[in-house]
């Protein structure tokens, strides 16, 4: 996660917190057809409005903001497709922005609050599980690769207590993936963010609490254009490889007008 993508803007004051706001919120969608009982557990996605000069600008250049706002678009649409295929209880997105065309039905939305990244990962946490009692599972926008049973595998362990939090490092240092069993916000705030030992910080701060962690697969970030390719050519009947072609098309047409 970078904190590039998710720049909130509700920040708390004095000793208490400024209230997240909501939107009217979908009803939260069952299982996939076929799926077995859903997991009592709530998959929280944490993003920022795909607005162009404010996401993914270290995609710019080669890509103008606009294209890497694009970008940044097709990754959410891919990850809120992912957890909408997750069977679980309740889906939620904390989203620093306005809801757009992109969000699928059977998500709650909340805003985000507090100033830096940790923050608003722990508020975000303790917000939801103060609607819903159960477990969670966070991720941000930035796998596109993220797969239904990736957040199965998270969500299990903590419904079936063999696990007090699971969690996946991601490639260049930092995480993809955090799921606690109950919310303390002393678990993440404080943990410096978008460094490039923030992954393995927050790991330890989870094992010197003394929580069974368990952990997920290494995933790779869309942060840099090396880093969308390989994950277009991993996903190829994705969005995000969509969208990366589409440009990609684009480059290729412009080129061609300049010979």
């Amino acid at each position: 996660m970078t904190g590039e993508d998710y720049a909130g803007k509700h920040r708390r004051t004095g000793a208490g917190a400024i209230p997240a706001p909501r939107w009217s919120s979908r009803p939260t969608s069952g299982p996939p057809a076929g799926s077995s009982r859903p997991l009592a557990a709530q998959v929280v996605v944490i993003a920022k409005e795909p607005v162009p000069g404010r996401v993914k600008t270290r995609l710019t250049p080669p890509f103008t903001p606009a294209q890497a706002a694009a970008l940044a678009e097709a990754s959410l649409v891919d990850t809120l497709a992912a957890v909408a295929a997750t069977p679980v209880s309740r889906r939620v997105l904390a989203l620093d922005g306005r809801p757009g065309r992109w969000l699928p039905a059977g998500f709650d939305v909340i805003g985000q609050r507090g100033a830096g990244l940790d923050e608003r990962i722990a508020w975000a946490l303790t917000d939801a599980q103060d609607t819903l009692a159960v477990p969670l599972v966070l991720i941000g926008m930035d796998t596109p690769q993220v797969t239904p049973g990736l957040l199965a595998a998270a969500a299990g362990p903590l419904v079936s207590d063999t696990a007090d939090a699971t969690f996946g490092l991601a490639e260049d240092g930092g995480f993809w993936l955090l799921g606690l069993r109950k919310i303390d916000p002393a678990l993440v705030l404080g943990v410096p963010m978008s460094q490039p030992d923030t992954g393995s910080r927050q790991l330890l701060r989870l094992e010197r609490a003394g929580l069974r962690v368990r952990r997920l697969p290494e995933l790779i970030d869309v942060d840099t254009v090396a880093e969308a390719e390989h994950i277009a050519a991993a996903t190829p009947c994705s969005a995000f490889a969509a969208c990366l072609a589409g440009l990609r098309y684009g480059f290729a047409q412009a080129a061609a007008l300049t010979r």
